[in-house]
């Protein structure tokens, strides 16, 4: 049987079918078919296909009968053009490269106008054509030229995406009354963005039959998934040779011209659920069919919960993302066996006291070949280290060291690039191409917000810090202790970071760094431009003599004073501040809001050219703007 309502059975409708085939032996099938049913108010239409009753065969109020749940009830038959039941047909058009081969395509223009002759006048019948992809899109309508001058114009280019298509096709039909699609294709699908079950839940979903008239030769094409899908759907595949499409097109809209629309009341009683059971009688013959209906007050109109989504990316970008999955694992492996060995106990312990100092003693380090048994991380860091030149790595090293990070270079480009990567994968997983490009770019940038953010953070503490600092050295200083006694006064007394800094520095000069030396290597990890001056002033002192906790403490109440002045003018700039934080920020917050919420209303931003001119605007005055703002709101001390 070859009905809509299969669409929406459950499982328990082929024990009904199979109960009622046993119960009735001497019924035939396959004459009649239930291809639509609505319920309202509690009066159920059905539309009953009796093409295939013998000729002369008269279905009326006498010779049909209608039972619900076994119980008869009073029916009336009508015309499909007079009834109430909207129907509506949408043609999927195959035009690949494909159907030029043999003619096909010139058999499928002419089978079309055999289809739209055949089907009665009052049926809206669309067309949606495709290739690679979806192309033209009529909307259902009585304007049969519209759509043969469509079929006749259309260009046959490479790819077909069937699925796509029938996706289109079902938006096109809407939501009202029996609807139907009708494709016509020759080949497998090779280029659409969804899957053959989305595409097919999404027909079921809608209650859409669709049948497949397939032009292909034996042995090529997609048959079998085009046989599930439209058995899913209640349709079916029409297998057809060119020069008898326009006959089996023609039968097709003949079938349409014999619907009936047959009415009933819902019976007492019948709430939910029932099985609903229509039989014609003709001479001597009885002709049926049944099915498993929702004849409640909500029939076919209960809203699904869950909606049928979309393919994030075609069969090829799949392929292509399995290659390169293929490929990063074939890495990751080599890097494992073949990477170089890590460094020995005595090495790593110098480079916790030398690392962000002396690196070209370090970098000969790594350099030397490994005799220890190598770790998948360690391989891994060897390559980066390898990719890393010696600026980039004393740059990021010393962020690093200044923001109180325990990370190499090498460790950090490596974590970067994992956030990186996982970033892009979670925006493409959640929303595609476009999400997954914004997420790598938020994998590549916020990483560098964040360790400037915490460089930046502790460089405050540590300016905030320096002039007690001071003070506590000047005391010492002025107690008989020698400078670096009186740096240990501080990092046995201090806090952090300025304690951990000057700690480093001690340690620096213990292994024979002069005291100056290691003191200046903390003003250059720290970028702190204030104990920059305080290091010359020391140096100074050292040279040419004088009374050096004087002179601290004498810088110790400048730093103060400045400390005060720049914590005063943060205070009254912080208004100015704000607001540029909320001008730059409420653009693209909007934006990635209005992506998750209401998609469609920006999708023009990225998906045509004018949308990218505006986008690249926006971002331009935004940056501009942003720029000026800061430069309004930060006041040098």
């Amino acid at each position: 049987m070859s009905t809509t309502l299969r669409r929406v059975l459950a499982t328990t409708a082929a024990g009904a079918f199979v109960a009622l085939a046993v119960a009735a032996p001497a019924h035939a099938t396959n004459e009649i078919n239930i291809d639509h049913v609505q319920s309202k108010s509690g009066s159920v239409s059905m539309l009953l296909s009796a093409d295939g009753l013998p000729e002369g065969s008269v279905v009326d109020d006498e010779t049909l009968s209608v039972t619900v749940d076994g119980n008869p009830v009073q029916a009336t038959v009508e015309t499909a053009a007079s009834g109430d039941i909207v129907r509506s047909t949408v043609l999927v058009v195959d035009t690949s490269s494909s159907m030029s081969k043999g003619n096909k395509y010139d058999a499928a223009v002419a089978a079309v106008q055999a289809y739209l002759e055949s089907t009665p006048p009052e049926i809206a019948v669309g067309l949606v054509t495709f290739a690679g992809k979806v192309k033209d899109q009529i909307p259902p309508s009585t304007d049969r030229d519209a759509i043969l001058q469509a079929v006749e114009d259309a260009e046959l280019t490479r790819g077909t995406s069937v699925y796509d298509a029938i996706d289109a096709a079902r938006e096109l039909l809407g939501t009202e009354g029996a609807r139907s699609l009708m494709v016509l294709s020759d080949g497998a699908d090779t280029s659409s963005s969804t899957t053959l079950d989305v595409a097919g839940g999404g027909a079921v979903d809608a209650g859409v039959v669709v049948d497949v008239v397939a032009l292909q030769t034996e042995g090529q094409g997609d048959s079998k998934q085009l046989s599930s899908l439209a058995d899913s759907t209640g349709g079916r595949v029409i297998p057809a040779d060119p020069e008898a499409l326009s006959s089996v097109l023609a039968k097709q809209g003949d079938i349409l011209a014999h619907q009936l629309v047959v009415s009933f009341d819902v019976p007492e009683g019948v709430e939910d659920e029932a099985s609903v059971d229509v039989s014609v009688t003709s001479g001597e013959q009885t002709y049926s069919d049944s099915a498993f209906v929702a004849l409640g007050a909500f029939g076919f109109d209960t809203p699904d919960v869950v909606k049928t989504g979309k393919a994030l990316v075609s069969t090829p970008v799949m392929l292509l993302g399995a290659v390169a999955v293929f490929l990063g694992l074939g890495g990751l492996l080599t890097v494992s066996l073949t990477g170089p060995r890590g460094p020995s106990t005595a090495e790593a312990r110098l480079d916790a006291y030398f690392a962000g100092t002396d690196t070209t003693a370090r970098n000969k380090r790594k350099k030397k070949t490994r005799t220890e048994a190598a770790s998948l991380r360690q391989s891994a860091l060897a390559v980066t280290d390898k990719v890393v030149n010696a600026d980039l790595e004393t740059r990021i090293a010393r962020r690093l060291t200044g923001a109180g990070s325990a990370l190499t270079a090498s460790e950090w480009l490596l974590l970067h690039s994992g956030i990186a990567v996982a970033g892009a994968v979670v925006g493409f997983l959640m929303g595609g191409g476009v999400l997954g490009v914004l997420g790598l770019v938020m994998g590549t940038v916020v990483p560098w917000m964040y360790l400037k953010w915490r460089h930046g953070r502790r460089l405050n503490a540590f300016n905030g810090q320096l002039a007690q600092t001071l003070g506590l050295m000047a005391g010492g200083l002025q107690a008989g202790l020698s400078l670096p006694q009186a740096v240990d006064t501080v990092v046995r007394e201090g806090h952090e970071p300025m304690a951990g800094e000057l700690r480093r520095a001690l340690i620096e000069q213990r292994l024979g760094v002069d005291i100056t030396d290691a003191l200046d290597s903390v003003g250059a990890r720290m970028d702190s431009e204030d104990f920059g001056w305080v290091v010359m002033a020391i140096r100074i002192q050292r040279e040419v003599g004088g009374n050096l906790a004087e002179i601290l403490h004498t810088v110790s109440e400048t730093l103060r004073e400045r400390e005060y002045l720049r914590r005063q003018v943060k205070a009254l700039s912080a208004e100015g501040r704000l607001s540029g934080y909320i001008l730059v920020g409420l653009p693209p917050l909007i934006f990635l809001y209005m992506f998750f919420t209401n998609r469609e209303y920006v999708s023009v931003l990225y998906t045509t050219g004018l949308g990218y001119i505006m986008l690249a605007a926006a971002v331009t005055l935004l940056t501009v703007g942003s720029w000026a703002m800061s430069k309004l709101a930060t006041v040098k001390v």
